[in-house]
């Protein structure tokens, strides 16, 4: 019982609240709490000093952790070479990816994955969050944008170009988009972040790069929602070639400017495989890592 109590302490340390512990385990957060005091009661100390909006460890609580994290992560990391010996990766594999690139990306090569590794038990977390993937026990992140200086080990899945687009309907009956600077006439489909909703970035053959400015009244958060307004007639929109290279073959989506590079930041982007840093590579991680970079290109 002490040693799953004390794994519990650790996630509970380390994500700040019972509730985020809950979620990473499919338990009620009074379970996790139920947990914690049964252990409290077996070291005879409290480990938490607990209020409506708090949860801080007391210094007992931090010298415990300080002394058992070393500890329990040598157990997993032992648990994970011996499991390694046996034929096929087996165990959870926990990977954390964007709502767009996950639903677009990850989801179809789902049954591929069970049919080449039927052993590994996989929780695909999507949010457009930025998950603390040691919180959240997460094995493996797939981020985007220029190369990422996040403090993990990191590897590059694929190169990712991006595009301005519209429907048919829109670019018939709207304002000629001839050239890039055109843009500054029509009410854009935006992306929240900078860059992406006021300055879009062209670089033509010759390697010159026009900062055009764009403006629009609709404003969408999530990337899979933009390419829906956009394919209804909505504007034109500033997306990833893993998102709209579909509508592009299917002529849902024209491709405004084919002979320019296009950004909102930085024409060297690419989608990124992240994971924490750890002495000893799990089989199962090293099976997602080559899944992914054998599969999502062809996805």
């Amino acid at each position: 019982m002490e040693l799953d109590a004390a794994k519990i302490f650790l996630d509970v340390m380390r994500a700040g609240s019972f509730a985020s512990v809950a979620r990473l385990h499919g338990v009620d957060p009074s379970s996790v709490s139920r947990t914690i005091g049964l252990l409290e009661e077996q070291l005879g100390f409290r480990l938490f000093q607990r209020t409506t909006r708090r949860l801080v460890a007391t210094e007992p609580g931090n010298l415990y952790f300080e002394r058992i994290q070393p500890l329990i992560d040598e157990m997993e990391r032992a648990r994970d070479e011996a499991r390694d010996v046996v034929a096929e990766p087996s165990g959870r594999l926990r990977i954390t990816a964007s709502v767009a690139f996950g639903t677009t990306c990850l989801v179809p090569l789902l049954p591929r994955f069970r049919r080449t590794y039927p052993a590994l038990e996989l929780d695909l977390l999507l949010s457009d969050a930025v998950l603390d993937l040691i919180a959240e026990r997460v094995d493996l992140a797939i981020r985007l944008g220029p190369r990422l200086d996040s403090g993990f080990v990191g590897t590059q899945l694929m190169r990712t170009r991006y595009h301005v687009c519209a429907s048919p309907s829109y670019v018939a009956r709207a304002a000629k988009l001839r050239r890039p600077p055109d843009l500054s006439a029509h009410d854009c489909l935006l992306f929240p972040f900078p860059g992406y909703r006021t300055l879009w970035k062209f670089r033509d053959k010759r390697g010159e790069v026009a900062e055009v400015p764009v403006r629009g009244n609709i404003v969408i958060s999530n990337a899979l929602a933009l390419l829906r307004a956009a394919q209804d007639g909505g504007g034109p929109v500033l997306l990833a070639d893993w998102l709209v290279g579909a509508s592009l073959k299917d002529g849902s989506l024209l491709d405004l400017f084919p002979n320019h590079d296009v950004s909102a930041t930085d024409f060297d982007t690419a989608a990124w495989i992240l994971y924490p840093s750890r002495a000893y590579m799990p089989r199962k991680l090293r099976a997602g890592i080559d899944f992914l970079k054998a599969n999502i290109r062809s996805a």
